[in-house]
Order: C-alpha cells, then structure tokens, then sequence
C-alpha cells in the first residue's frame, strides 16, 4: 500500500515515521520548512521508546507531485481538516481510505462535507509528542496508539488492511466497535485539560490536585457529557468519573498540545473544543456554563494568535 501523511508535527510525524521506517511505502504532504531537513537528514524520532531516523519514499509540499494512493491519514490540526480534505481530492481512488487523526469529535463530519463518505473511517489517536524542530520529532509520554473503525459500526475488509500496515509498524492499534464512542471519550478528556490548562498556565497534575481547579475539570467534563447524551453518542453513565480517573494518572508535568499552543501564543483548538461544546450547547438548549466561562476568556488570545 501507498501511504499518505498530511502534516509532519508530532502525530504524522510520529506515527508516519513508525510507518516509513518498517520499509512501508510513505510519502509525507508538509509544508516547506519541513522539507530540506527530512530530504537531507531523513526524519528524526526521538523517543522515549527509542530513536529512529527513516528516509520516507518521498517528501513534499506539492499534491501534484503525489500518484493516487491507498491510505490517507490527516495529520493537520482539526481547524485545518476541511482544508486538508479539499487538498487531497486529486489523489483519491474510488478505494482510497481517508482517516482523520487530529484531536476534536466531528473531524470525520469535516472531511465528509468535502468528499464521499465512502472514503472515510473515523480515528484518534494517543500520544504525548511534539515537533523539536523541522523534521524532529519528541514523542515524550504514553504508550503510541491508534483507534480506529467504520463511523456506521460494521465490520469491513478495509479495516483489516488498515490494521494490517499499523501492525507492520509496530505500534498500538486496534479496531473499534464503535469509532464516534471512543472519539468522544477522547475529546471528553482533551477538552476538559486543554482549555483550562491553557487559561490557568497550570500542568494536568496541578489542576488536578487543586479542590476548585478539579471541580472545574470534573464540569467541564459533565458538559460535555450532557452534550453527548443529546447527540446520541453511547457512552458509560459514569464516563466522568472514568475520565476524571484517567486525568489523576496522567503525568504530574504533563500538559495537552492545545494548552501549549495557548500558551506559545499559537493559533489552537479551543474553538474545535470548548468552542465547540459552546456552539453545540446553544444548538441543542443546552447550558454550558463552566465550558463558556473558559472559551470566553481565552478567545481574546486566540484572536490575537490568528491575526
């Protein structure tokens, strides 16, 4: 199979790079500055598994320059699906599968909006890792993992080959009985640190054992829940509960990319998350208070990293 990588950060980069260096056919789609370095230097993990340096098949900034291809797997920020999705419409086969990675609950709606849903599964991904430098890549906390599945819960051959070139990787993977389940369990917990870790400046763990900072996750958290139940989307009764679990393991100094990118001055997530609950609570007669209260107070910064 031909692979692509849309984007080169800490997630295409990674998980691309595991799939380049077990001798897999990968071409990476990333922007300039990236380019050069991968070109001479071949891309660099470093990796608290340990460090690699693959040479991918071929590296580029133009779509022109890539054949029609097996798998696609959008690697962007969530902001940025839709774009991405519109970029690889030349490449597309009638069998081409598309798996959007990116943190967020309705990238896979974004990219369906844009081309046939027949082309694509839905995905997430667990990892700690960021980019060090163009073509350098810091994977730095939990175990690499992909989750992925058929938005309408059926059982394809597609999803076997799929699992087939992660397996040959050598990464965590598996296949999900239901794909928008554990989408939203992940956004749950990334949405609840991220935005509150970006207007606090305070680590996942010291948010966590602050009594009013926890009881701020613990609503975010039950907001979005309450968003969820609304949306139909099956998850546990006492998902809270389990995700205020997960954040209490999580590293004491460990912080979410989208917190950094607050924090960095970066354009970020935060409208693809707390923004999201926000828009999503209105449209459905929903208060959510405590996620509004967090959108509302970083959004003058998030203007400000856009202009």
């Amino acid at each position: 199979m031909h692979i692509v990588i849309i984007g080169a950060g800490g997630v295409g980069g990674y998980f691309g790079g595991k799939i380049s260096n077990s001798g897999q056919k990968v071409t990476f789609l990333v922007r300039e500055k990236h380019i050069e370095n991968i070109r001479e230097q071949g891309l660099q993990i470093h990796s608290i598994d340990g460090d690699f340096v693959t040479h991918p098949f071929l590296v580029t900034d133009s779509i022109d320059k890539i054949e029609k291809v097996d798998l696609i797997l959008i690697c962007t920020k969530s902001w940025q699906v839709k774009e991405a999705a519109e970029h690889i419409k030349p490449i597309l086969k009638d069998d081409t599968i598309v798996i959007p990675l990116q943190n967020g609950a309705d990238n896979a709606e974004k990219v369906i909006s844009v081309i046939d849903k027949k082309h694509v599964l839905g995905g997430l991904c667990k990892i700690y890792s960021k980019i060090e430098a163009p073509g350098i890549i810091s994977h730095f906390g939990h175990t690499p993992e992909i989750i992925f599945g058929e938005l309408d819960k059926s059982i394809t051959d597609r999803l076997q080959k799929v699992k087939t070139v992660f397996d040959t990787a050598g990464f965590s993977n598996r296949i999900s009985d239901d794909i928008r389940v554990d989408i939203w369990s992940k956004f749950m917990f990334i949405a609840t640190v991220s935005g509150l870790g970006g207007l606090t400046r305070a680590t996942i763990g010291e948010m966590y054992a602050h009594p009013e900072l926890n009881k701020m996750l613990r609503k975010t958290a039950t907001e979005i829940h309450q968003i969820a139940q609304i949306k139909k989307i099956a998850l546990p009764q006492n998902i809270v509960d389990g995700i205020m679990g997960f954040i209490g393991k999580q590293p004491f100094d460990a912080t979410a990319s989208t917190q950094r990118d607050i924090m960095e001055g970066k354009p970020s997530e935060l409208h693809n998350f707390n923004g999201y609950i926000v828009k999503e609570g209105k449209k459905l007669g929903i208060e959510t208070p405590t996620n509004a209260f967090i959108y509302t107070c970083l959004q003058p910064m998030e203007i400000k990293a856009r202009n």
